[in-house]
């Protein structure tokens, strides 16, 4: 994957929630047909330090991949970048979390893990990516910052302790024959797989209190437990939070009326 292509899909699928930008999809064995006409690009939030620069091109999540099962997993419902979604209506707001109590746990959104005074786009301020190209070092330079700063990513330590409920995408790490036993979830389509990981901050390492059956990696979860502030290492990310999930299920868009 190249170096803008993996700048642009970091910050635009992880970071700037509410558009409708996918990461181009790239594969060396084997290039996709150049488009007609340029696809339309999501507007994008005024003064984004990136706006304009990823291009935007829609891509189905599994093109050019060489993670089995990924596509299977999702059915194609998702695309990389793609947050869950308010209701099967709503296709251009991501999620966004009622605050209300649902058998004990408190429905929250992704952004409550951040503090509220970091800034997870300072590794790309000044840069103007539609400037540089490929092999430009500073784009190498930018990755590579971002990545360390996205992993060393501080935390809310006002959530340790609470008992949350919130959806994403599962990361598998640890399975017992069919059954999932340990997880990574993500805010969003692809990451850890397509992508770079998110920042730490948006990582739970989840353990299931009992192995969980018929969930593979990029399906879309509720899960509900006592979240913490804990830091964990794997191959596929840093994570800053834990959980011991007592329920996992299926997602399905909440009712935000």
């Amino acid at each position: 994957m190249k170096n803008l292509y993996w700048i642009g899909g970091i910050v635009a699928a992880g970071l700037l929630v509410g558009t409708g930008v996918r990461l181009m999809a790239h594969s060396e064995a084997q290039a996709a047909p150049a488009p007609t006409a340029p696809a339309p690009q999501a507007a994008l939030p005024p003064g984004a330090p990136l706006a304009g620069a990823v291009p935007g091109v829609s891509a189905r999540a599994d093109a050019g991949s060489t993670v089995p099962g990924v596509a299977a997993a999702s059915s194609g419902q998702y695309q990389v970048g793609d947050h869950l979604q308010q209701s099967a209506t709503v296709t251009d707001k991501p999620y966004q979390a009622s605050g209300k109590m649902v058998n004990g746990y408190q429905e929250i959104a992704w952004e409550s893990l951040i503090p509220k005074d970091w800034d997870p786009m300072a590794p790309f301020k000044g840069l103007k990516l539609d400037q540089l190209t490929d092999d430009d070092p500073r784009a190498d330079a930018a990755l590579w910052k971002a990545k360390k700063y996205w992993k060393d990513a501080p935390v809310d330590a006002s959530m340790e302790g609470k008992p949350v409920r919130l959806p994403g995408f599962v990361v598998s790490l640890d399975r017992e024959g069919e059954a999932l036993k340990e997880f990574l979830l993500v805010p969003y389509f692809g990451a850890c797989i397509h992508v770079p990981p998110p920042p730490a901050n948006q990582i739970i390492h989840v353990r299931s209190t009992k192995a969980i059956k018929n969930v593979r990696t990029m399906d879309a979860v509720w899960i509900s437990g006592v979240i913490k502030v804990e830091r964990s290492d794997s191959s596929m990310g840093a994570a800053s939070y834990s959980m011991k999930a007592v329920s996992v299920e299926p997602y399905q868009a909440p009712d935000n009326s």
